[in-house]
């Protein structure tokens, strides 16, 4: 080390010879590439939310109410991001995941509400994965009857036998054919002085059907899901406090680019077939594609709905098998096996079968979609006070915990999501009552 540091003046002065780039050059890209090391949970559970559901969703406010979505869902961005970061910020300096510390610091009543609530929410969520799946390949000519079951059979295997990572990757990379939808979005030519508009100013509409679609986009952006997988997945990967700062870039970077890949889904729907009211079918979300891919769209939206649809198939159902066997107590990973981790796993191959079967019966999928989003949204905000309640505690985290400004800004988050939520289920019992 010392000769080292007595060697270090020619280095310095090439270095002021060509301006000194090189080092921080190289700096940037370590950084780069430290960042891209990292990137797991928080890049997945974020991504996973791109799920069939959320296509759905994201196209329908699209084709319903053009771009008057867009401030909205700049908000839910900066909720997500928030959230994002509680999570594995409570995975990473804990070593504990949300269904863990749940029950370690609230009642066995109030842990069963929030296992509960999960439950409920990844149930109808499972099913819409393998609806997607089959609806992606009904747009390439196959039914759905020949494809969901050997598809649940795939994902169960994948995570069964310990190569559940491997495919976790590839399940991205076909996910990755939604890049499509910001070409689609710029060669769809949008108003943008409308587009520019809508994202900074609020535009809310006094109707059902936008408080609807309001609480669906909290529930496929902000999903209860997403947090106990991200906290349970730092860790499962054995992070410590000292990786907080690449595990809260991977949080971070995942929530904004999966949100940014949203807002281009609906403008580029927008674009395509704004106006035309809710979305009927699978084919007509990938008309939005139809700019970039031709004749080719409905095969493009296809293929990314395929491999979105199977990562999330995988994700949601994993993450209530994380949050039941540590609000259990008992043995949970993907590395072990069954004989291991038998209430882990034998959760995941319930919701896995349940979601197949029910996925096979004659529903409309569209309908089915954005229906799982809404019932996602009306328990985001039980979820989130949980999360909200563990990140404050400095019992449980320390100097780690929220400082006063975050946990006022946290604060109007969640009451922000229950406020929504509150408003859709008083719509709806005024509904029954022929009020509103």
């Amino acid at each position: 080390m010392t000769s080292d540091l007595d060697t270090t003046a020619a280095p310095a002065a090439a270095a002021a010879a060509t301006g000194g780039t090189a080092a921080p050059r190289r700096r940037g890209l370590r950084r780069i590439a430290a960042v891209a090391m990292v990137a797991g949970p928080g890049l997945v559970a974020a991504n996973a939310g791109n799920d069939a559901a959320g296509i759905a969703t994201y196209a329908g406010a699209g084709s319903q109410f053009t771009y008057g979505t867009l401030f909205f869902m700049v908000l839910v961005t900066v909720a997500l991001v928030m959230v994002q970061e509680m999570a594995v910020r409570l995975g990473a300096h804990t070593g504990k995941g949300l269904g863990a510390l749940i029950r370690e610091q609230f009642s066995l009543r109030l842990t069963a509400l929030a296992v509960g609530c999960l439950l409920l929410a990844n149930t109808g969520l499972v099913v819409s994965e393998f609806a997607g799946i089959g609806a992606a390949f009904e747009l390439l000519g196959v039914p759905k009857w020949a494809v969901v079951p050997p598809a649940a059979v795939l994902l169960w295997s994948l995570v069964l036998f310990g190569s559940y990572k491997w495919a976790e990757r590839i399940f991205l990379v076909m996910s990755l054919a939604f890049f499509a939808y910001p070409v689609a979005m710029v060669l769809g030519h949008p108003h943008w002085g409308d587009v520019g508009a809508h994202l900074v100013v609020p535009h809310v509409q006094p109707s059902k059907a936008f408080v609807l679609l309001a609480v669906a986009l909290i529930g496929t952006t902000v999903s209860p899901y997403m947090q106990f997988y991200a906290a349970a997945g730092v860790v499962d990967r054995g992070a410590k406090p000292e990786d907080y700062k690449l595990i809260r870039a991977d949080a971070v970077l995942g929530a904004v680019f999966a949100c940014v890949i949203s807002l281009t889904i609906i403008i580029a729907t927008a674009s395509a077939i704004g106006g035309s009211g809710p979305l009927q079918s699978a084919a007509q979300a990938a008309e939005a594609l139809r700019p970039v891919a031709g004749q080719g769209a409905e095969l493009l939206f296809a293929f990314g709905l395929i491999g979105a649809s199977a990562l999330a198939g995988a994700v949601v159902p994993l993450s209530a098998s994380y949050a039941i066997g540590e609000a259990a107590g008992v043995e949970r990973s993907v590395s072990r096996s069954f004989r291991d981790a038998p209430l882990f796993l034998g959760v995941f191959t319930a919701q896995i079968a349940l979601g197949a079967a029910v996925a096979l019966t004659p529903v409309n999928v569209i309908q089915l979609l954005i229906g799982t989003q809404v019932l996602q949204g009306l328990i985001s905000p039980v979820v989130l006070v949980y999360l909200l309640v563990l990140t404050n505690r400095r019992s449980v985290l320390g100097a780690a915990a929220n400082g006063p400004r975050y946990r006022i800004a946290a604060t109007a988050v969640v009451v922000g999501v229950a406020a929504m939520s509150t408003v859709l289920l008083v719509q709806t019992v005024l509904g029954w009552f022929g009020i509103g």
